[in-house]
């Protein structure tokens, strides 16, 4: 009788170690509703959840340079930069607008919101709801953050 009494109080303490160990070892990792890890430090990664491009994505290197059209087809300018927040998400899209033959153009910040994405011929084809002279009057972006003045757009863009 005395043998499995032993037994059993052996297996106790080892579960009680092992889950006390992984306990210790092992953090958890709770997953926020957005999908991120909540988990602090060197440990903490985000998943990620496909290996392509799944519906609804585009890939920044097909918006940078795009042209922008406004609701009526007319060329705007095209997508200077992306400006991304600290958790990954759009800030801002950078538009290059008002240029005339390359030169005496301004950069604009909107927001992705703003920027409605379709498809031309397979091509992700950029309209915004704004005007031409809605673009003039909005305020210039500063991208040379460290002069602390509006850097004009290069006077000849190649593509």
């Amino acid at each position: 009788m005395l043998r499995p009494t032993m037994t059993a109080a052996f297996a106790v303490m080892m579960a009680a170690t092992m889950a006390n160990a992984n306990a210790q070892t092992a953090p958890a990792t709770a997953t926020s509703p957005a999908g991120k890890s909540t988990v602090a430090g060197p440990a903490a990664r985000t998943a990620i959840s496909a290996n392509h491009l799944l519906p609804g994505q585009i890939r920044a290197t097909e918006m940078n340079g795009a042209t922008v059209y406004d609701r009526d087809n007319q060329k705007l300018g095209d997508i200077k930069d992306i400006i991304l927040d600290r958790d990954g998400g759009v800030a801002a899209v950078i538009l290059n607008v008002g240029a005339t033959l390359g030169a005496g153009g301004k950069y604009v910040a909107v927001a992705m919101s703003d920027v409605k994405v379709t498809n031309d011929n397979n091509k992700p084809r950029f309209t915004i709801m704004l005007t031409k002279d809605q673009l003039k009057a909005a305020q210039a972006y500063e991208l040379d953050e460290k002069s602390g003045t509006s850097t004009p757009p290069p006077a000849d863009r190649t593509r």
